[in-house]
């Protein structure tokens, strides 16, 4: 790094902070927080708009649950349920998982971990959030235009067929996927960038936050696979609008072709929502467990791993599709492959809590909840790896029940991340009690949902069906009553933080005694992101930080030292 850029990234020749100013008050009109180019106030945004499609497509899944507690009709037609699960799934994939850890608590935690004043490139920033905003409203749109009912994976020819069904919604719905996607292209971009050029002038890539490491490898398929995804849903739209054959097979086109775009970008965005909340975790269980992270080369170096396996592993979603045996087989064989980076995390993880003095705050709770749910979820993508189980429990709730333990867990750790960095985000403390009570709600939900549905799968109920046999009702049931449970979480947890808002306690500056320079700044932090220059070193060695049980705060009692791994 030059000169040049340690200075720019240290914040060097700017005003000093004024008093009692920070990133949250320092300009409250309306076009400074429209036009900020401030990464924590982009955070805001983000973080509010994610938070509010979460709410809308949670509302969603609980109208089709409840749908689901008889068959036949309960409180919708067959059109309205296809119209709502597919919507519910485009919102929680595209809008809400993708951007939720990476582009919200991303844009807020990555600059500060890494001692800088901003991101590389701050308009670029902004832009990205515009992109997402402009993208969700373009597939909010298609409700005025009687919805889209394709499923979210927008699979031809149900995407591109002219007649029947609700259609006239696909465009819109495909445009703002592509809107979407340059979002995430432009993000991934810019923490790249920012990683290379704007680190602390002591900070190696070794003694990077692992969360550091998860979001690098994140942005790197961002940037590669993302566009596919981008040309795809293009395409298709162009095949719908002018009725050139490129998917649809009475138009001369291939399905098949589309699934092989779909899931090329499809696999490896999985990563891009699992990686970010790997990071977390490590960052979790290391503060809450006052412990040194265990194996800090090898979950760094897992991070790209899983980056550069998810690119081969696509063809495990189509084993039914008609694709040779020999490539079958080969996909199955790297889809196991993949399995052992994610176990290295799981591994290091419970190797570094084992010993440690662990805080079972929320933060913690939340991660604890998300190493169960993952494992279930990794374990269980076992059976689908393997040709002769998959071609039983393909297309079934099995399925279902194995992608939410993987992608929603990661709902989890945003949770926990939120509660882990709202301190700083908000300079408010929230009541932990409540806070727990809406982890272990939100917990019980979750698995109430999702575990009959794995029995209801292998015993060959197919997802998305609007009516049933009687035999599968008690599944289904059951289900349903899990997604109230986990309402009833979602809004204890709503409330825990708007009450935080209002009259929680003066956060200090570094509540958990954590090592990683963003807590080496004020909550909530300046303008400039530091008063004085940070003090890098092992952002995992907790040896010299005290509890003041004045100021309810965790000090220096020495310099951080360097790097123990």
């Amino acid at each position: 790094m030059s000169s040049l850029d340690a200075s720019t990234a240290l914040g060097h020749g700017h005003a000093p902070p004024r008093e009692g100013v920070n990133y949250l008050n320092a300009d409250n009109s309306v076009a400074g927080w429209l036009g900020t180019l401030d990464h924590k106030r982009i955070c805001i945004l983000y973080l509010v708009g994610v938070g509010i499609m979460f709410l809308i497509g949670g509302l969603f899944a609980v109208l089709f649950r409840t749908e689901l507690l008889t068959p036949g009709k309960t409180i919708m037609d067959a059109n309205t349920y296809n119209k709502f699960f597919t919507l519910h799934g485009a919102i929680m994939v595209f809008i809400v998982i993708i951007p939720g850890i990476p582009a919200a608590l991303g844009n807020f935690v990555l600059p500060l971990m890494l001692g800088t004043k901003d991101v590389a490139f701050p308009r670029l920033n902004l832009a990205s959030w515009y992109m997402w905003l402009f993208g969700t409203l373009l597939m909010l749109s298609s409700l005025v235009f009687g919805g889209v009912d394709t499923g979210w994976t927008f699979y031809t020819p149900y995407s591109t067929k002219v007649q029947g069904g609700a259609m006239a919604g696909v465009v819109p719905t495909l445009f703002g996927a592509f809107m979407l996607g340059f979002s995430s292209i432009f993000t991934g971009l810019n923490f790249i960038v920012t990683i290379h050029k704007l680190r602390h002038p002591n900070m190696s890539w070794f003694t990077m936050p692992l969360f550091l490491w998860s979001i690098y490898a994140t942005a790197v398929i961002q940037v590669l696979a993302t566009p596919v995804i981008g040309i795809t849903v293009v395409l298709a739209a162009i095949e719908r609008l002018l009725g050139i054959g490129i998917f649809d097979p009475a138009l001369g086109g291939d399905p098949v072709l589309f699934q092989h775009f779909f899931w090329f970008y499809s696999h490896p965005a999985v990563y891009i929502m699992i990686l970010p909340a790997m990071g977390v975790m490590s960052e979790l269980i290391a503060v809450h467990s006052h412990k040194h992270i265990f194996g800090y080369r090898f979950i760094g170096f897992s991070s790209v791993a899983i980056a550069l396996l998810g690119f081969l592993v696509w063809g495990h979603h189509m084993f039914t599709s008609g694709q040779s045996t020999l490539l079958s087989v080969i996909f199955s064989g790297i889809t196991f492959s993949i399995a052992i980076p994610s176990a290295v995390k799981m591994f290091n993880w419970i190797a570094t809590l084992y010993g440690g003095s662990i805080s079972l705050n929320a933060p913690m709770c939340y991660a604890l909840s998300f190493m169960w749910i993952f494992g279930i979820g990794g374990l269980t993508g076992l059976f689908l790896s393997t040709l002769a189980t998959d071609i039983h429990l393909h297309d079934t709730y099995f399925v279902v029940a194995h992608f939410h333990y993987v992608m929603a867990g990661t709902i989890f750790v945003l949770f926990g991340a939120t509660h882990h960095w709202w301190p700083k985000i908000t300079g408010r403390m929230y009541n932990e009690n409540v806070a727990r009570v809406a982890c272990a709600l939100l917990f019980i939900g979750f698995n109430t949902v999702f575990l009959p549905q794995f029995v209801m799968g292998s015993l060959g109920m197919p997802r998305r069906y609007y009516n049933y046999k009687e035999e599968y009702q008690i599944y289904h049931v059951i289900s349903s009553i899990g997604s109230y449970i986990m309402s009833a979480g979602v809004l204890t947890l709503i409330y825990c933080l708007s009450t935080s808002l209002m009259r929680g306690a003066k956060a200090p500056r570094n509540p958990w005694g954590a090592a990683t320079l963003e807590w080496q700044t004020a909550s909530p932090p300046v303008v400039e992101n530091f008063e004085t220059t940070p003090t890098a070193g092992d952002p995992y060695d907790f040896d010299a930080l005290r509890y003041d049980e004045k100021t309810g705060d965790y000090v220096y009692v020495g310099n951080p030292t360097g790097p123990k791994h």
